[in-house]
């Protein structure tokens, strides 16, 4: 493992490959591994772009990071395509929307299934971004399932967040409707030479215009700190037009990107954002290992014959919980 890693911080992509497989599939090795290179991460802007099905998103992330390459930056992208409920398989075809990047040395595309996890992550995303980020990427481009409103998860993530839409996808509330617009960094009307692009960036506008700081919003309202910056900077959240397929506007959303950066470290709100995405895979961390404990220390049948209970209607689910909890803590003590 020690000879992985180390070829993994000198940027060797079949190590990389290597252990991102070990870490979807072995938590063990993903502590590990995050226990070892998290003093060399910190250093990647990792952008989130999420949005709608159909909107363009890996046409866009492809026509971005092409632009990007410009700069000489390498670049990590991490695709989340959804699992069948059904089969359990994922089709990864974001991989092959973005096969104009393939054979660059200075990108790595790496598809992830869902595996079942809501908020348009899969459940090893944040331990592949530290991944990329301790490989020396500048950017790490974390592309969302695409699920819709309830997609925010990418928000504690991320450092900036682009959303996606599209014109002539539905009524324009369709894509002003609370959530996915307020976890935008970065709002990006995509296939803009279709008709009623026009109307969906008015939307848009009109709607960033009716927050309460009028004509600015505080990005990831789903965030528990204090939402204004130290020095009271607020982010102004741009709306792009973008044509992906022939790569029209991604100069500009670069430059956007570059500022957005250069805002959150002189607000401040670099390690605001940090303090709280730290506490989110805490959170999720402790989750798992309170679940793990429980479920080592109450015997199954006696869990299976709750859920008869409760699904018989002999036991409410409190009190089931009541007793799954001093069942799990009188073995603890014992």
């Amino acid at each position: 493992m020690n000879e992985l890693l180390e070829q993994v911080r000198q940027g060797q992509i079949r190590a990389i490959a290597r252990l991102i497989t070990q870490v979807e599939n072995s938590p063990t090795a993903a502590e590990q591994a995050i226990q070892a290179l998290y003093p060399h991460t910190g250093q990647a802007h990792v952008v989130g772009v999420t949005g709608s099905p159909g909107a363009g998103k890996s046409t866009v992330v492809n026509a971005l990071v092409k632009t990007l390459r410009q700069q000489d930056v390498r670049v990590g992208i991490i695709a989340v395509d959804p699992t069948s409920p059904f089969t359990g398989g994922a089709l990864l075809g974001d991989r092959v929307r973005m096969r104009d990047l393939s054979g660059d040395p200075g990108v790595y595309i790496r598809s992830m299934a869902s595996r079942g996890s809501l908020g348009g992550l899969a459940r090893a995303t944040a331990s592949v971004i530290k991944v990329l980020d301790a490989a020396g990427f500048d950017y790490v481009l974390v592309e969302t399932v695409g699920a819709g409103q309830a997609e925010v998860d990418i928000a504690n993530a991320a450092h900036t967040t682009i959303v996606i839409e599209a014109p002539g996808m539905g009524d324009e509330i369709q894509s002003i409707k609370a959530g996915i617009l307020e976890i935008a960094d970065i709002l990006v009307v995509n296939k803009a030479d279709r008709p009623g692009a026009d109307r969906t960036v008015r939307s848009l506008k009109m709607m960033l215009h009716l927050g309460p700081v009028g004509g600015t919003r505080q990005s990831g309202r789903i965030s528990s700190l204090a939402t204004t910056s130290p020095n009271g900077a607020a982010w102004n959240i741009p709306v792009l037009e973008t044509v992906a397929t022939e790569e029209k506007g991604m100069g500009a959303l670069a430059e956007m990107l570059a500022q957005h950066m250069a805002h959150l470290r002189q607000s401040g709100d670099w390690l605001k954002r940090e303090k709280e995405r730290s506490w989110r895979e805490v959170e999720g961390l402790l989750q798992q290992r309170f679940m793990a404990q429980f479920q080592a220390s109450v015997p199954l049948e006696l869990r299976d014959g709750l859920l008869t209970a409760v699904a018989e209607r002999q036991v409410d689910p409190y009190t089931a919980v009541h007793q799954l909890l001093e069942k799990s803590e009188s073995k603890r003590k014992g």
